[in-house]
């Protein structure tokens, strides 16, 4: 394993952990703050909607200060965010959700920059994917660790530990700094207007703007299950948070299994259109199988769920960043991915309240994971039309 993929991996691990650590928190913290634990789907939203406006800006960023240190401004951003969850008050809230997505939202294209000048064209699927496995690794560790963590320091304990790790990891990367942003431009100038330049190029490129579309509704589903599974099981399935909080860590670990297996299949298959087709049919089909979940259920049978689920919903974006990479023009993967991400994230920001609210007007989360899986089911038909009305245009 190269130095850039572990550098890239690891940075995206914190970052996502720190995205994530506030939904398996919520069951613990939402009495003491006074607020509903439904309402982390707000709090993802908040976080996305600053990520998509900090992913545009990434490629201006990475551009004057190079990949590594605009990583480490953003895990710098994600630790005091999560310092700010600590406080336990609603405006500190609201500041910490800014801060994480602030720092979430540059990540990806951060890495996406460095990865596509190092690996080789024949394996952008798997490395991309190699990569990816840091959100639902993150995951993993929210689930594990967060949970142990509440135990021992309470729920402000377990915040602060979370974002102190991403201080440590930002202070990690320093020593390859030089090396890795010695193609940065201290000269290039910051202005707004470059900041909407990415939309524009993903728009004047067709195959890219299908791909971005495409990810606004599979990112939907993905935060819906990340962010509210937890919540899920541990108030209409029943289990203990600890219980509920291993079940989430299978749900992650299976999509960082299913990021490798789908970025392989990928490459081998070179028709990532029709994996993205039948990986959103697939997710549909789960999440309706969660919204049946029941007391009586045996606990075995809600974990192959879970972690389909998560093999699906999680384990699609590998192929779509590779493909992205593959399509920019040279050099400029990072304003590309990072155009595409307005995209992902806006998915993000409109999925898990559109998901809060049929919860609330149903008084049903089941409600909630039927309705978002009937929208993915019909995605998946537009995209498999999609790909026979391109090859017949072919």
């Amino acid at each position: 394993m190269n130095i850039s993929l572990i550098v890239t991996l690891a940075i995206q691990v914190l970052a996502s952990m720190a995205a994530l650590t506030v939904p398996v928190l919520a069951p613990a913290a939402s009495q003491d703050i006074g607020l509903s634990a439904t309402l982390v789907g707000v709090f993802m939203a908040i976080v996305y909607a600053a990520a998509m406006f900090s992913s545009l800006a990434s490629g201006g960023l990475i551009a004057r200060y190079g990949a590594i240190r605009t990583s480490q401004l953003c895990l710098l951003s994600c630790g005091v965010g999560l310092a700010c969850v600590a406080v336990g008050q609603v405006g500190a809230m609201v500041l910490s959700a800014v801060l994480i997505g602030l720092g979430y939202g540059p990540v990806t294209p951060a890495s996406s920059h460095i990865l596509a000048r190092t690996t080789p064209a024949h394996r952008m699927g798997l490395i991309f994917s190699l990569k990816q496995t840091g959100v639902p690794l993150g995951g993993v560790m929210a689930g594990l660790l967060i949970p142990g963590l509440v135990l021992l320091w309470q729920w402000q304990g377990a915040a602060l530990v979370a974002g102190l790790a991403c201080l440590v990891v930002a202070a990690l990367a320093q020593p390859i700094r030089a090396d890795f942003d010695a193609d940065r431009s201290p000269a290039h100038r910051l202005g707004i207007g470059g900041v909407f330049r990415p939309l524009q190029m993903v728009f004047e490129h067709r195959r890219i703007r299908n791909l971005a579309l495409c990810t606004f509704f599979l990112s939907a589903m993905q935060l819906c299950l990340t962010s509210y599974l937890v919540t899920y099981l541990t108030g209409s399935y029943g289990v203990a948070l600890v219980t509920a909080g291993l079940v989430h860590a299978a749900s992650q670990t299976a999509g960082a299994v299913g990021r490798l297996l789908w970025g392989w299949v990928a490459d081998r298959s070179r028709a990532p259109d029709l994996v993205l087709a039948l990986l959103a049919f697939a997710m549909a089909g789960a999440s309706l199988l969660t919204a049946l979940f029941r007391p009586d259920w045996p606990l075995a049978i809600v974990i192959v769920v879970s972690m389909v689920f998560g093999g699906t919903a999680i384990g699609w974006n590998g192929v779509y960043l590779a493909q992205v990479a593959q399509l920019a023009p040279k050099g400029m993967a990072g304003q590309m991915t990072g155009g595409t991400l307005f995209f992902t994230y806006f998915g993000v920001v409109l999925g898990p309240p559109a998901f809060a609210g049929l919860v609330s007007a149903t008084d049903s989360m089941a409600a909630g994971f039927a309705g978002i899986g009937v929208v993915i089911l019909a995605v998946g038909c537009v995209l498999l039309y999609v790909r026979q009305a391109e090859k017949r245009a072919a």
